[in-house]
Order: C-alpha cells, then structure tokens, then sequence
C-alpha cells in the first residue's frame, strides 16, 4: 500500500471510530467529537493514541480494510484510551498501557465479531467493557501508575487556565440550565468520559446537526429514565456522580433510530425499554462495587442486545419494527430510504411475472368473474384477442381457425421448471366442452417454492416443452387452443401454490405491462389486469437497450457547452463484490447504483457530490423502461435527503416518524422516435419537482436525454436561468 494512501486510510479510520460511538458516518460531526475529547488534554490524547494504534495493527494484521475503514474496531479502543487517560497520570508506562490495552481491546473486537456476528448482532461496546475492566483489575498492581486528580477541583483548575472570568462563566452557565437538563448535558459529556458541562453542550450540537431523530430520541431516553427515578424515589445523587445517563440515551439512539427504522412503534418501545435500562442499571451497580468496576454502558449493551436478538424470532408484526438491513449510518437516511423504497420497490421481493402472449390481447374474464372464476379458483384470467369491433373472430365465428388467438403462441411468464405436461386432449369444435377433462390441454411451471403458474385450454399437439425442462421469460410453452372446458379459444392463466393441474387460485400480481385504451397505452406496475381490459408486454426497443445497458468497465466521456458548468467530465460502470453495479463519477469520487435488466433500468441511490453531472443524470434517467410508447409516462419518488438540502428537511426530519409532509417526485415521458423499425435518435425529457403538503414547492429541474446509435448522444440540465449541456464524445 502507498504511503499515501495508508494515511488516508489512517485519517479516514480514526475519524470515523469517533463518530461510530453515536453511530455516525458524519465527518464534521467526528471532529467535533474528537475537540470535545480534549477538553481533557491528556485523556484525548490517550484516546486518539489508542484509535491509530488499534487502526494500524489491524491494518497491518490484514483485516477487512472496509470495516477499519468504517470506525468498528477503532471506536472501543477510543473509550478504552479515554477511560484510561481520565483515571490516570500521564507518563511512559502508562502509554504503555495504552498500547497493550488497544491491542488487547482490537483482539476481543474480533472475537465478539466471530461469535456475536454471527447471530448478525452488533457487538457495541462490549469490547471496550471488558477491556478496560481487565486494566482497572491489573493497574492495582501497577505501582508506577499514579491516579489522575484531574476534575476532582474543577473551579481550581478553571480559575489557572482563565482566571475568575472563566469561573464565573462556568457559574453562570451551570444556573442558566436546570438541574434535569444539567445532568443530560453531563451524561452526553460522560460518553467521551468528560466532567466539564460545556463538553455535554458542544456534543448535543453535534449531534441535532448531525440527526434532528438521533437529537430527539437522547432526549426522550434521558428524560424517560429521569421520571422513572423520580416515580420510584431512586435516589438521584448515585446518577449524578456516576452520570451513567448515557445507557439511556445511547440505547434510544440505536433502537429508536439506528438498528430499526424510525417509527412511531420505535419510539414507544424506547419509552418502554428505557425503565428496564434503569432496571439494569440499578441492579448491576453494586454487584460491580463489589470489584471497584463502574458498569459503564453494561446496561445498555444487554437490552440493546436483548431485543435485537429477541427480534430475529418474529414470523408476524415486522411491519411494526423494521431492522435496517443497509445500513445509511444516519436516522433521518434510514427512514427515507426505506420510506422511498417502500413506495419503489415493496412489491419487488415478488417473483417477476410477464404476461403468457405477444401483443395484445383482452381480458375477457378476470378475477372474482361472472361464470368459472369464483371461490377459491377466483384468482384467475381468461385472455382473448379482440378486433376494433369488439369481436373475438372472423366470418361467422364456426370454425376454431376465425378466433384470433387460435394457435397463437403462449409463452413463458417467468423463469422456471416445467412441473406437469397433459397435451392429449381433442380440441372441442365452436360451442362445446368437454366436462370430463375440463382444463384441457395444460402446463405447470414451478418458479419458486410455493409458486406454479397454469396455461390451460391449449391446442393438442402444440406444447413445445417436457416436464423437468427449464424455461425462462419469452420461451415457446404452446399454442392457444379450445380444449377443456372451452365453448370457444381463449386463454386460461392462473398463478397456484401446488403443482396440481386443478390447485386452487393464489393472487399473485405481473411485473409491468401495458393498459391500452383508446389504443393509447398506460404503464401498469406489479398490479393485475381486470376485466375488459386490453393489455400487452412492453416490447424492447434496441437503441434504449443499447443505451441504458451500462457493461462494467465500460466510461463515459462528457464535454460542456452551456452557461456554466458542472463537475464530472467521465463516468465509470463499476461493480462490487456483491455485484451491484453503479455509475463512477472520478473527479467528485461520487457513485450512483443502479439496475439494469432487458425491460427497465433504474438507479438505487446516490452517494457523493450533489453539484456533479452524475447527480443530475441520477436525477434525470431515475427510471427508464427500454420500450418505447410516447403516451406513456414513468412516474416515480425520490428519497428526500437526495434532494433536499438539510436545513429544507430540519422541520420534517423532527416529524418523519410520524409523517411525512415533503415529497420529491420524478417523471419521464418518451418525447421523440424517429423510425419505428429501425430507430438511430430517441429523445426523452424528465423532470424533478419538490412537493410541500401536495403543493409544488422550492426548485423545478427539467432534463432532456438524446439517445443515438452508439448511447447517450446528449444530455441536457435545465434548472432555473441555468442550460448545462454535454455532449457524450464516445
């Protein structure tokens, strides 16, 4: 590794091992946290002696730069300096101790990853606990170690670094708060293992710029504990002394915010857990003093801990509490990611589903239907093809060849196994069925546990596929056909739980297809087709194929022409370990994922420079389906912290929990085709609007794309007085 690079690594890491104590990524909030530490100049500096320490041995041990990088291993050793350089007097063997207490605190790390991770448990703060208990058993052996007076004469030490203005101050500044507001102050100062009421202040800045949610929940753990000591008659002076406050606060902030989704349900439970923390607190106390070990954060880390662990056991209720399981190291980008994806994407742990056909074709009966589809066979469809008049044949309708769905060909829905075959059953002439076998001649696909669809009704002798045979979307099952039960061709479609010809119905919705009415076509998403509807598979155009099917290793190469410029003149596709692939923007080092099939593209999130081309083009290509249908338009939510500012989102982040009143909606509409068959320029023109309680509010972005034969052609920003243009020069 370079030099320089392994200092960057170094800087990145010791950051963010502050800002990890409250759960943070927040680079500004970190450096407060580290100025706060040396308040106490000597208990900072043990503090930031132990982060480089343990980061540079993991470094050097060859650990999971990803994981150094993000602050887990280097936050414990941060509280094991701090702790360490409040109790005692600076000097070389201390530093000593120092440097073995961070390895010692690095090495339990690991091992509480090995045995707590997998569980997919956070391991906190325990390592620190048991880290810093097994110095303070030891350091009363340690003879050449002197115990720290500092803070024991605060006045005394105030009045020798300003005089009796710095005293007065102080004075001042402890009557403006009340004594319930003094001791939250003390206990968020008491993270960092600092005395002084200003350290507590500076903190609960930090930390309302930081997370309005995160700001919030401190106060409703602190002040939740508080009247439970009061309620109780617990004697509040033990509290003072110790400031053990902090296991209330810290236990609000991950449960109410971090570890599950902010909700209203998460903030109940953090009312309701946080007596049980004082419980804890209570209890534990003087089973320690028995061995002259404080608790610290024990509490916290055991109902923390606790109801994480009871939570993976739920089969009912998740809507209730949500885990984040991407974790955005942010309250408030929890809540609106999975808000925003709520709204995207709910449906999409569903199987993906097209419809069984080409072109369109009619919905001449549908779920809950007046004749066959009822009961527990109600989830079910009769598709037909109709002409301009509404007829489903030619001539007079006698013979099985005038309908127009006879022997067209019936495909596919989904990626699967071919379950069961029957294709031995006489199509019945125009007007008859037959009773006995009444599906006809049908087919069973398995694509997934649980999960079947059944094409019936089919032509005997068409079916092109055998049982245990894979098949994936598009693929030839069979001709449409008049077997069965079936007075006239049609196509009988139904989703099923069980691989048995006459399994009950299972409501099960398709992916995307076209609604046509009036033959102009609407985009229907994860819904069902109703009766008398005409609906039909959007079908693929190739320059939006070609366009927005981005290869990693593939650039991008951009040129300005405009009245100003933006950042970012050469984009990357990239891809992770986990295969997810995204869009790299070198100069502003921003990243914008996204997905990419054969019928749509859509990115997923955006981290990095809201002032690159990359930002906008997230902004303006949210979503593309690759056919296009100038009537159609795309309409879609964006997460709100990606288009906010911060301060247009402090008044909502307070309320999230409980509503949300701001909204960021995008549109895309087909503009321009110039050739149907062989088509060599689209133009697409989207747009970014901000609502505020259903009313347009704030900034308008307008943005129109050209694709050509090779990709994005051009790419065009409108955003007030402002016209940014680039050109793609590939």
């Amino acid at each position: 590794m370079e030099s320089r690079t392994y200092i960057r690594k170094i800087t990145e890491s010791t950051c963010n091992s502050y800002g990890q104590v409250f759960f943070s990524r927040n680079r500004l909030f970190a450096l407060l946290l580290l100025a706060v530490s040396f308040i106490d100049i000597y208990a900072g500096l043990s503090g930031l002696l132990a982060v480089v320490i343990t980061i540079v041995t993991a470094l050097l041990f060859g650990l999971d730069h990803n994981k150094v990088t993000s602050g887990i291993y280097g936050f414990n050793s941060l509280l094991v300096g701090l702790g360490l350089g409040i109790y005692y007097q600076p000097g070389p063997e201390f530093y000593l101790v120092v440097l073995l207490a961070s390895l010692l605190t690095l090495f339990i790390s690991v091992a509480m990853e090995g045995v707590i991770g997998k569980y997919y448990l956070p391991y906190l703060s325990i390592p620190f606990i048991l880290s810093i208990w097994i110095i303070l058993l030891a350091a009363k052996q340690f003879e050449n170690i002197g115990i720290s007076e500092r803070g024991i004469y605060t006045l005394n030490e105030l009045y020798g670094f300003g005089g009796q203005k710095l005293v007065n101050f102080h004075e001042k500044v402890n009557m403006f708060f009340p004594a319930s507001l003094r001791l939250y102050f003390l206990s968020l100062a008491a993270i960092f293992f600092q005395t002084k009421l200003i350290a507590g202040i500076l903190i609960a800045i930090g930390l309302f710029f930081y997370s309005r949610i995160a700001f919030t929940l401190s106060l409703i753990g602190f002040y939740t504990a508080y009247l439970f000591y009061l309620l109780l008659g617990v004697n509040l002076a033990e509290t003072s002394y110790s400031y053990i406050g902090f296991n209330y606060i810290l236990t609000a902030i991950a449960l109410g915010g971090f570890y599950l989704i902010p909700s209203v349900w998460s903030y109940l439970w953090t009312i309701l857990l946080t007596p049980l923390v004082a419980i804890l607190t209570i209890s534990l106390d003087p089973v320690f003093a028995v061995f002259h070990l404080p608790v610290y954060s024990l509490p916290f880390n055991i109902m923390v801990l606790l109801f994480l662990y009871v939570l993976k056991f739920r089969t009912t209720g998740k809507k209730h509490l949500k885990e984040v399981y991407l974790q955005q190291y942010s309250p408030e980008k929890n809540l609106y990611y999975d808000y925003n994806h709520r709204k995207r994407f709910d449906p999409q742990h569903l199987f993906p589903f097209r419809l069984p056909f080409n072109g369109k074709w009619t919905v001449s009966q549908g779920h809950n239907g007046s004749y066959t589809h009822q009961g527990e066979w109600q989830h079910a469809w009769d598709f037909v093809i109709e002409d301009t008049e509404g007829k489903t044949f030619r001539d007079e309708g006698e013979f099985l060849t005038d309908y127009y769905c006879y022997e067209k060909d019936i495909l596919s829905p989904g990626y699967g196994t071919v379950e069961i075959v029957e294709d031995n059953i006489d199509d019945n002439p125009v007007g008859e069925v037959n009773m006995i076998r009444n599906w006809g001649n049908t087919v069973v696909i398995k694509h997934a546990d649980f999960l079947y669809s059944k094409m019936s009704h089919l032509k005997k002798g068409s079916i092109r596929v055998k049982k245990g045979d894979t098949v994936k979307p598009g693929d030839l099952v069979g001709k449409a056909g008049n077997s069965g039960r079936s007075p006239y061709p049609h196509l009988h479609f139904q989703f099923q739980a069980t691989p048995f010809i006459g399994s009950k119905t299972l409501y099960y919705p398709f992916t995307s297809y076209l609604v046509f009415k009036e033959d102009k076509p609407a985009l229907a998403t994860y819904d069902i087709p109703k009766e008398k509807e005409v609906v039909a598979n959007m079908e693929t155009n190739e320059l939006l194929r070609k366009a927005f099917g981005f290869i990693p290793g593939q650039k991008l190469h951009f040129e300005y022409n405009g009245s100003t410029a933006v950042r970012g003149h050469v984009w990357e596709v990239k891809s992770n370990v986990f295969n997810q692939s995204f869009l790299y923007c070198p100069e502003t080092e921003s990243k914008a994922w996204f997905f990419s099939d054969d019928t749509q593209f859509y990115f997923t999130g955006f981290e990095g420079n809201k002032k690159s081309a990359l930002y906008y083009f997230f902004l303006a290509a949210y979503r593309v389906y690759k056919g296009f249908y100038k009537e159609i338009t795309v309409r879609e939510s964006y997460p709100l912290h990606l288009v906010y500012s911060k301060g247009q989102l402090i008044l909502q982040d307070f309320i999230a929990p409980f509503l949300i009143f701001r909204h960021a909606e995008f549109s895309l509409k087909y503009k321009y085709l110039d050739n149907p068959v062989i088509p060599s320029l689209i133009k697409l023109e989207s747009s970014a609007r901000t609502y505020t309680l259903g009313k347009t509010r704030g900034k308008t972005i307008r943005f129109s794309i050209e694709l050509k034969e090779k990709g994005i052609s051009r790419f065009v920003i409108y955003e007030r007085d402002k016209i940014i243009k680039l050109k793609c020069t590939d």
